[in-house]
C-alpha cells in the first residue's frame, strides 16, 4: 500500500497539462482584443472624437476587467446586455444632454481649432498667374512653370512630405533634367490635394502655389495668428477675435465671419425654450396636444376594442371566426401603408370621405388645413390602427371572467351598463394597466403617424421654429434638428432633454399609481 501511495499520480497532472494550451489561447485572444480595441480608441481620439473614444475605452475596460476577475465570472453572461445598454441607451442620452448645453447647429459644426486652421489656410492672389504642366520623370513627378518673358522653369521631384516652410526652388529648363510625358487634366485632378500642399520658389524669391488645374500663382496667407483666439488680416490689418458666446470669429465691426464653431453656452437653450414666447408657446401647445393625443388614443382604442370584444362574446352572434378575422385584419397590414391610404381618403378635393360627405351633406371639411379637423383626423386614423391590439387583449381577458358573475347580476336586475362598470372594467383594468401605460408611451412618440399623415401641419402662426398643430414632441424635435430651421441641433437636444425629464416623471407616476414595484 505504501509503495503504491508513493507513486506519482498521472491523473493529477493531465488536466493541468491539457489546460495550458487552452489558457494560452484565451490570453492570446484577450491580448489581441485589447490591442485592436486600443487601436480603435486611439484612432477615434486622433480624429477628435473624444466622446466616442471614451465610450470605447469604458466598454473595453469593463470587458477586460470581467475577463480577469474570476469572482465576477457569472457577470460575463450579462455583460453583452450591459454593453448594449451603455452604447445604445446611456451614451446617446448623455450625448444628447451634452449637446443641449452647446450651440451645435448647421452653422456651428466645427471646433474652434478647426475654424482657426480654416482661416489660417485662406490665401489671396498677390501676383501674376503662370501656366504649369505636370510631367513624368525618372526621379518623380515634376512641375514645368512657364513665366513668359522670364523663361520656363522646372521644379525638383515632388517626393517626400510637402513642407510650406521649405519651398521647392525652381530651376531653368535648360539646366534641368529632361522631362517625361505630360500628365492629363484627369491625372492632375486626382493629384490636386497633394499638389496644393507644395510651395514653389521662383528665382526672384516669390512663392507660387497651385491656382486652378493649369495655373500657379503668387499667393499669400490672408490671416496670421497674433495670439490665441486673435487673427490679423495681412492685407488690411483688421483683427478677428473669437467670441465663444456667438460661436464665431468677430471682425472689428462686430460682424461674424463664417464658419462658426461649437462652444459651451450653458443653460441658454433651455432658457430659450422657457422664456422666448415664439418658442415657449408652440412648445407648451405641442406638449399639451401630445399628452391629449396619447391619452385619447388609449381611451378610444380601449373603448372600441372592448365593445367589439364584448360583441364577439355574445352567444347569439354567428360566424364569430369570420368577424374576428376581419376585425383583426387592420393589425396585419403595415402601418405606413394604412396611413398613406388614409391620407388619400381624407384628401380635401379628391378623397372618398369628402366626396361622400359632399354628396350627403354638401360639405367638404378642410382636414389638413383646419387645426381641429386635422387633430380629429389623426385621432380617427390612430384609433383604427390601434383598436385590433386592444381587441385581442380584451378577448382574452373577458374569457377569464367567470360567467356566473353575470348570471348573478342578471338575477339582481342589473343591466349591461351595470355589468360593464361593476364587473367587466374592475377585472380588466388591473391586468391591462401595464399594457395601457406601454400603449400611452408608444403613442407619446408616434413619429411615423404624424410624419406620414400630416407632416405636423397645419403650422402654428408666429413660431420661430418649425412647429405644427398636429406635431408631437418627437416630430417637433425632429423638425427643429433636421428641417428648415438651420439644423439647430442644440435647441432640439435641449427640448429632447426636457421631454426625457417629463416622460420619466410621468412614467414613475404611472407606475406608482398602478402599484408596480420599481
Amino acid at each position: 500500500m505504501n509503495a503504491h501511495a508513493e507513486l506519482p499520480s498521472p491523473v493529477m497532472t493531465r488536466p493541468t497539462l491539457r489546460g495550458l494550451p487552452r489558457t494560452g489561447l484565451r490570453w492570446l485572444l484577450w491580448l489581441a482584443f485589447n490591442t485592436f480595441a486600443l487601436y480603435l480608441v486611439v484612432a477615434l481620439y486622433a480624429q477628435g472624437q473624444m466622446a466616442f473614444a471614451l465610450l470605447g475605452l469604458v466598454v473595453c475596460g469593463l470587458a477586460s476587467y470581467l475577463f480577469i476577475n474570476r469572482r465576477l465570472y457569472a457577470q460575463r453572461y450579462i455583460f453583452p446586455s450591459v454593453a448594449g445598454m451603455l452604447v445604445f441607451v446611456i451614451f446617446p442620452l448623455l450625448y444628447t444632454v451634452g449637446i443641449g448645453f452647446t450651440n451645435y447647429s448647421g452653422t456651428h459644426l466645427l471646433s474652434q481649432a478647426q475654424v482657426e486652421r480654416y482661416h489660417l489656410s485662406q490665401t489671396y492672389l498677390a501676383g501674376e498667374r503662370f501656366r504649369f504642366s505636370l510631367h513624368h520623370s525618372p526621379e518623380g513627378e515634376r512641375m514645368r512653370v512657364d513665366k513668359g518673358e522670364a523663361g520656363v522653369f522646372v521644379s525638383p521631384p515632388l517626393t517626400g512630405t510637402p513642407e510650406p516652410d521649405a519651398p521647392l526652388v525652381l530651376q531653368p529648363l535648360e539646366s534641368a533634367a529632361p522631362l517625361g510625358e505630360v500628365f492629363s487634366v484627369r491625372d492632375v485632378i486626382q493629384r490636386r490635394k497633394a499638389l496644393e500642399q507644395w510651395v514653389l520658389q521662383a528665382p526672384d524669391g516669390s512663392l507660387l502655389r497651385l491656382y486652378g488645374l493649369r495655373e500657379v500663382a503668387a499667393v499669400k496667407p490672408q490671416y496670421r495668428l497674433q495670439s490665441p483666439g486673435v487673427l490679423v488680416d495681412t492685407r488690411t490689418g483688421e483683427r478677428l477675435t473669437a467670441d465663444p458666446e456667438r460661436g464665431f470669429y468677430i471682425d472689428e465691426a462686430g460682424e461674424p465671419v463664417a464658419p462658426g464653431f461649437t462652444s459651451f453656452t450653458g443653460l441658454t437653450n433651455f432658457a430659450r425654450v422657457l422664456t422666448e414666447p415664439s418658442i415657449r408657446e408652440p412648445f407648451v401647445q405641442i406638449f399639451a396636444w401630445t399628452f391629449a393625443f396619447a391619452g385619447l388614443t388609449v381611451v378610444f382604442t380601449l373603448a372600441v376594442g372592448l365593445v367589439l370584444a364584448s360583441l364577439l362574446q355574445w352567444e347569439l352572434v354567428r360566424g364569430k371566426a369570420f368577424y374576428r378575422l376581419m376585425l383583426i385584419l387592420p393589425y396585419a397590414v403595415p402601418a405606413f401603408i394604412s396611413i398613406l391610404v388614409f391620407r388619400g381618403l381624407f384628401n380635401q378635393n379628391f378623397g372618398e370621405i369628402n366626396l361622400l360627405l359632399n354628396g350627403l351633406l354638401g360639405i367638404r371639411p378642410d382636414w389638413f388645413s383646419d387645426p381641429a379637423l386635422a387633430r380629429s383626423m389623426v385621432l380617427i386614423v390612430n384609433t383604427w390602427l390601434g383598436y385590433p391590439y386592444m381587441l385581442l387583449l380584451c378577448m382574452g381577458l373577458l374569457q377569464a371572467i367567470p360567467r356566473d358573475q353575470y348570471e348573478a347580476s342578471a338575477i339582481d336586475g342589473a343591466g349591461p351598463l351595470d355589468n360593464l362598470l361593476r364587473i367587466t372594467l374592475p377585472q380588466l383594468i388591473k391586468p391591462l394597466m401595464p399594457l395601457l401605460i406601454a400603449s400611452f408611451a408608444f403613442n407619446f412618440n408616434n413619429f411615423v403617424l404624424i410624419t406620414l399623415l400630416t407632416r405636423g401641419g397645419p403650422d402654428i402662426i408666429g413660431a420661430t421654429t418649425p412647429a405644427g398643430t398636429t406635431d408631437l414632441l418627437v416630430s417637433y424635435t425632429y423638425r427643429i434638428a433636421f428641417q428648415d430651421s438651420g439644423q439647430d441641433f442644440a435647441l432640439a437636444a435641449a427640448i429632447a432633454t426636457l421631454i426625457f425629464i417629463l416622460v420619466g416623471a410621468m412614467a414613475l407616476l404611472n407606475l406608482k399609481l398602478s402599484k408596480v414595484k420599481v
